[in-house]
C-alpha cells in the first residue's frame, strides 16, 4: 500500500519512549513521522540529531516529531539518552505500521537483497497526510521538512 497526500492518515498505536502508548488519533495538531532503519547507525543518528536540533522550531509551528523504527524499546531508550533526543521514539518491532504505510519493502546493500525500512518522512496535519518523502537523503532533510511546514502555513 502506497501512502498518498491528502488522504486520511491510517491510525496506529505503538510503544513509546515516553513510557506510554502513542496513539496517532490523539494527535490534534501537526505531526512529523520519520521512519528510519536502525538506532545508532550513521545515517539514522545524523537524521535524529538534525530533527533534535530543529525540534523547538517544529514545536513553535505546532508540530510534534516522532521517529519510528523496528528497534526494540531498550535500544530506543539508549539511543534517546545517548543523543539527548527531545521527542518520542516509537518501536514498531513487528513492522505493522511500516507495512500499513508502505515503508517496509525490498532493499539492496552491497549486492544483497532483503526486506527493510525505506527511510521515509510523512507530514500529517489534522489527521491528513500533507507531504511524503520516500528514500530520504539524510543531509539537510530535517531542514527541508521544516521549510515545507513553514511554507504551507
Amino acid at each position: 500500500m502506497k501512502i498518498q497526500v491528502n488522504k486520511k492518515a491510517i491510525n496506529f498505536k505503538l510503544q513509546s519512549t515516553s513510557g506510554k502508548i502513542f496513539n496517532l488519533s490523539d494527535v490534534k495538531n501537526g505531526l512529523v513521522i520519520y521512519f528510519y532503519p536502525k538506532d545508532n547507525t550513521p545515517g539514522c543518528t545524523l537524521e535524529t540529531k538534525d530533527f533534535s536540533v530543529l525540534y523547538k522550531k517544529f514545536k513553535a509551528l505546532k508540530y510534534e516529531v516522532v521517529g519510528i523504527s523496528k528497534d526494540n524499546m531498550e535500544s530506543h531508550l539508549k539511543f534517546k539518552k545517548k543523543f539527548k533526543v527531545p521527542f518520542q521514539l516509537l518501536s514498531d518491532e513487528k513492522v505493522q505500521v511500516q507495512k500499513k504505510y508502505g515503508i517496509w519493502g525490498p532493499k539492496s546493500f552491497m549486492g544483497k537483497k532483503f526486506m527493510g525500512t525505506i527511510r521515509s518522512t510523512i507530514v500529517i496535519n489534522k489527521g491528513k497526510i500533507t507531504k511524503v518523502w520516500s528514500n530520504v537523503r539524510v543531509k539537510d532533510h530535517a531542514k527541508e521538512v521544516l521549510n515545507f511546514i513553514k511554507s504551507s502555513k
